[in-house]
């Protein structure tokens, strides 16, 4: 039987933006190529409510980055229209509207170090300074200047938990636990068994 550490659990999301580019496939294959494996998948529409519990972030959070900027206003003599609080909570109202407006692929990868493996695939949240190699790095050129330039968020294709605790609550958002499945991959064998009996015939 697996151990805990070999069935780690993380979250993905490949965003409308993802599924517009068609560029599912080639994302499932780098993932699964590291030897992890898909145990839910399915499309959606993704409802605001999950959206918000999904982000789930306290007024200090929005009161932060809302701060951040009411400060980049000021540098750039833009005017001030609302409290910074409101300016925060405006990241993730944009953030809800991105992820709300067309069909999302939603997954939980399994195995050793799922979560961190995962973000090294996908690499860092803005694409144009992601490394090459990564899934946003390679896929996509937005940026935080044209995203706040256009007052949205910013299309980097996929959504990935930032540890496992993160993943497990974002997991029960978006799955019951009856609809991820428990199996054995072959390749299993190769990856976590002690020793490697039974390869020679």
């Amino acid at each position: 039987m697996a151990t805990l550490e070999k069935r780690e659990r993380t979250l993905i999301i490949l965003k409308p933006d993802a599924i517009q580019r068609t560029l599912v496939g080639e994302i499932i294959k780098r993932i699964e190529r590291t030897g992890l494996k898909f145990t839910a998948m399915k499309l959606t529409l993704a409802t605001e409510d999950q959206c918000w519990k999904h982000y789930n972030k306290d007024d200090e959070w929005y009161q932060k980055k809302g701060e951040r900027m009411v400060n980049d206003r000021k540098e750039n003599n833009l005017p001030i229209e609302k409290e910074a609080i409101e300016y925060g909570k405006d990241i993730i109202r944009t953030v809800v509207g991105y992820i709300t407006c067309g069909p999302v692929l939603v997954a939980v990868v399994e195995g050793h170090g799922a979560t961190t493996i995962v973000k090294k695939i996908v690499g860092s949240t803005e694409p144009v300074t992601s490394d090459i190699g990564t899934i946003r790095g390679d896929f996509t050129i937005d940026s935080y200047g044209l995203s706040a330039l256009d007052n949205r968020a910013v299309r980097n294709l996929i959504h990935c938990s930032e540890n496992w605790e993160e993943a497990e609550k974002e997991i029960a958002i978006w799955f019951e636990e009856k609809e991820i499945m428990n199996y054995r991959l072959v390749q299993e064998q190769i990856l976590y068994d002690v020793n490697l009996d039974g390869i020679l015939e």
